[in-house]
Parts: C-alpha cells; sequence; structure tokens
C-alpha cells in the first residue's frame, strides 16, 4: 500500500502536467469556491487534489481484484453501518464526491446486510465501463441502474427492500434541478433526493469516504442522518444538502471531485464560468 500510494501521487503529478484541461477546471473551481483564499493556496490545493486522484486511480485496482479480507483490513468504519438492515424505513445512502468514492461499495456491501441500488453513467470506453461496473458489483447483492433508464426501476427496487446509493452532488443540467448556493456561487443542484427520499418515506444517511495518507487505508464514515430531511420542500433540502457538503469539503477540501464542471450550467443570460 505505501508503494501504490507513492506510485499514484507520481501519476496525480503527471496529470497535472498532462491533463491541462482538468486542471484548469478544477483551478476555476477552487477559485470560485474559495476566492478569499491567495492564489498560491488554491493551486497547491489543485496540485494536491491531483496527488490524492492519482492515488484513487491506481488503489481502484484493490476493488477490482483484492480479496474481501483484504478489503476489509484496509477499512476503518466510523458510526453505524449496519443502519439499513435496522431501519423499518427504506435508507438513501448520499455518497458525495469525494475521491474515495468507489469504497463505498465495499463499505456498504461487505458490512452490512441491505442490497443497494446504484445509477451509473456508462463510460464511453466500453472495456473500462465494463470493468468498473463488474467492481462495483462484486460483493453483496448491488443492482446497477443505468441513467438513461430513468428513476422507475431504482423506485421499484426501493420498494422490494433496496438501499438507494446516491450521488447527488454532480451538475445534470436544469432538468429536475434547481440552482441553489455552493460555496456562494448558484449551482444546479438535483431535486431528486428529496423528491424520492420524501415519496418512499425514506431515512437519508450520509457515507463520507476519505483516503488515509501514506497507503494507511480508508475511512467509512457512516454520518447520522440528516435531520429535518426530507422536509416536503425539495429546494430547501437541496440548500441544506449543498450547506453541509461544503462543512465537510472545508475538513478534507483536497479530496473533493474539483475536476468535475460543478457549475457548467448556468442561469439564463449568465455566461460560462469556464
Amino acid at each position: 500500500m505505501p508503494l501504490l500510494a507513492a506510485l499514484g501521487r507520481a501519476l496525480g503529478a503527471l496529470l497535472w502536467a498532462l491533463a491541462r484541461r482538468r486542471r484548469r477546471v478544477a483551478l476555476r473551481n477552487i477559485e470560485l469556491c474559495f476566492p478569499e483564499q491567495p492564489i498560491t493556496w488554491r493551486r497547491e490545493l489543485a496540485r494536491e487534489h491531483f496527488a490524492w486522484l492519482g492515488r484513487s486511480l491506481l488503489e481502484r485496482s484493490l476493488l477490482w481484484f483484492a480479496s474481501a479480507e483484504r478489503l476489509q483490513r484496509l477499512m476503518r468504519i466510523k458510526g453505524n453501518i449496519k443502519l439499513a438492515e435496522q431501519s423499518e424505513a427504506p435508507v438513501m445512502w448520499l455518497l458525495p464526491h469525494f475521491v474515495g468514492l468507489e469504497w463505498s461499495a465495499p463499505a456498504t456491501m461487505l458490512n452490512q446486510s441491505t442490497p443497494g441500488v446504484d445509477v451509473y453513467q456508462a463510460q464511453s470506453n466500453a472495456v473500462f465501463d465494463a470493468r468498473l461496473l463488474a467492481g462495483r458489483a462484486r460483493f453483496g447483492k448491488v443492482a446497477l441502474v443505468d441513467r438513461h433508464d430513468g428513476i422507475r426501476p431504482v423506485l421499484r427496487l426501493i420498494k422490494q427492500g433496496y438501499a438507494f446509493m446516491n450521488a447527488p452532488d454532480m451538475d445534470f443540467g436544469e432538468k429536475d434541478s434547481a440552482f441553489v448556493p455552493f460555496f456562494g456561487v448558484p449551482a444546479c443542484t438535483l431535486l431528486a433526493p428529496s423528491r424520492i427520499a420524501s415519496t418512499m418515506g425514506m431515512v437519508v444517511q450520509p457515507l463520507l469516504i476519505k483516503m488515509l495518507p501514506g497507503g494507511q487505508g480508508y475511512e467509512i464514515e457512516a454520518c447520522e442522518p440528516l435531520a429535518g430531511y426530507p422536509s416536503g420542500d425539495p429546494v430547501a433540502d437541496a440548500r441544506l444538502l449543498n450547506q453541509w457538503l461544503e462543512a465537510r469539503i472545508r475538513e478534507c477540501p483536497a479530496q473533493y471531485l474539483w475536476v468535475h464542471k460543478r457549475f457548467k450550467t448556468r442561469p439564463a443570460g449568465e455566461p460560462s464560468v469556464y
């Protein structure tokens, strides 16, 4: 693991040098979210992010090929990871896009018994797409629904007792979204998590994945369910979720996925920030 971590950071340095488009996106996102910080601080944060990103890419091989026993040794669980199997109400796991996000599948499927359903975005490379899906479904009972198939298959599985693995913090356009502040910047934010949780009577539990330094493994924090969520007001819920996520990002800013164009969709009349 220490060797893999060192190689991953080297890969991150290479990506920083070669992936110019993603580097610009990361720098712009950090500038928008931390305008009060000097440019040297923002640039160092972006470089550190690429180091963690490189590690996450190489260490994904563990998720694909390592034994369940080895993965268990690499995970440190905090909080009640067994909430879904204990709850009478169905559970939605909220999975923010930190670089260790892929570890949410073994964390949940190896440490509790409730099956999970996940919505995924098909990758352009067919070989990588197949490997990614196989890696996510290695353990436990997992259903993977293509985003283009809509939400109905997910709702059917929730009714059958599946927990919903929901990553809500990406920009998928204005459909079923609202512009809600994220670090003070209007961000196109999905309303579906709140609406689904309200319709299905779900308990909403965030899961945070943190990579530990020096190849020490991963910390999986099964947080307390979000108080007052859902409230019946999807926009207010989106605002609450963004505020909660901001606070968690500030605790570990380099591991948030800054290379995603989080502010791609703009309110009418506003120019692109990228």
